[in-house]
């Protein structure tokens, strides 16, 4: 396993507030102008009921207003927010979240008014790959393939030292096909990676064969998964095996694209080690000829990564520094 993370930390600047919408939770802090994250909290992510967004609108005030009355001290100067789902960094526009209900929401604008600061607004993976490529490992390399694998999968793509994100759509590695006509994904495709790599589908398909209601059964999380594999459980270690076979697959496909010196792999499923970075890296170089072959990385910044993301591009905007705004298609 991966040996756990010291508490990062940003350096002097602007205090800003940063916020990580998730389709389960929402974490928010409050970084200091000496850089130090204060008071991180994580709170339950309101479902959006009509499509606008208005109920995590909401509760980012909120949370702005409790930091705010604990820090009255602290000149707030700007935030930074992350969502999932398609999003659209030089609109400011969340396109699109199926597991929260939002579309074509002005998040950027309306989160300003709301704050009463200027709002830095970007994709959860991509605020994460920019934490890495500023504070981590990633830094050294001029192209690298930032990759998050939790419940779902998504990428952050850096091409000579910028990010890109061709209007949102770039970076949906979870998305790539891996196996034509496959498991059902919740895109509505057949064989996503997201379908069969990522943790939330490694504990969902091996579940699905044991065929029981059990509840203990049905509380089976991927670490779960991977300790039954090492265990010598059948079930586990083909599920174990064809989740990392379909994601070694998908890198090589992206390696043949963009060529990345280094590929980063992060989220919850990253803290399996070797257990994932072995077979990742075997079935990746499989596919390989004349390809440069990548250095497979693990994040380096931690959870908060997503947080710390937010908080740069927050810190960001106050300067006259080139932003992380993404390189865009045309």
């Amino acid at each position: 396993m991966i040996a756990p993370l010291s508490p990062v930390h940003l350096g002097p600047g602007a205090a800003v507030l940063a916020f990580d919408v998730g389709g389960t939770d929402t974490k928010a802090t409050l970084v200091d102008t000496s850089g130090a994250l204060l008071d991180t909290v994580r709170v339950p992510t309101p479902l959006s009921v009509d499509g606008t967004g208005d109920a995590v609108l909401a509760q980012v005030e909120a949370l702005a207003a409790r930091f705010r009355a604990a820090h009255p001290t602290i000149d707030i100067r700007a935030a930074g927010l992350i969502v999932p789902g398609l999003v659209d960094d030089e609109s400011g526009i969340g396109v699109f979240s199926e597991n929260i209900g939002w579309k074509n929401v002005p998040f950027r604008d309306l989160a300003s008014e709301r704050l009463g600061v200027p709002v830095y607004f970007t994709h959860d993976v991509r605020a994460a790959g920019a934490a890495e490529y500023t504070l981590g490992s990633a830094g050294q390399y001029s192209n690298v393939l930032v990759v998050v694998i939790g419940t779902g999968i998504a990428s952050a793509i850096f091409v000579d030292g910028r990010p890109y994100s061709a209007h949102g759509y770039a970076g949906e590695i979870g998305h790539a096909v891996v196996d034509p006509g496959g498991v059902l994904c919740a895109c509505g495709g057949h064989g996503c990676l997201e379908a069969i790599g990522s943790a939330g589908a490694i504990s969902r398909l091996y579940r699905a064969g044991l065929g029981t209601a059990d509840p203990v059964d049905n509380a089976i999380g991927a670490r779960e998964v991977l300790e039954r594999a090492q265990a010598g459980d059948l079930r586990a270690q083909k599920v174990w095996s064809d989740a990392t076979d379909a994601i070694g697959l998908a890198l090589a496909q992206s390696v043949a694209l963009l060529a990345p010196e280094a590929i980063v792999i992060g989220g919850g499923l990253a803290q399996a080690g070797d257990a994932l970075f072995g077979p990742v890296e075997k079935r990746m170089n499989s596919f390989l000829t004349f390809h440069r072959r990548p250095v497979l990385l693990p994040a380096t910044v931690g959870e908060n990564a997503g947080l710390v993301g937010a908080a740069l591009g927050a810190r960001r905007i106050l300067t006259a520094e080139p932003t992380t705004e993404p390189t865009t298609a045309s």
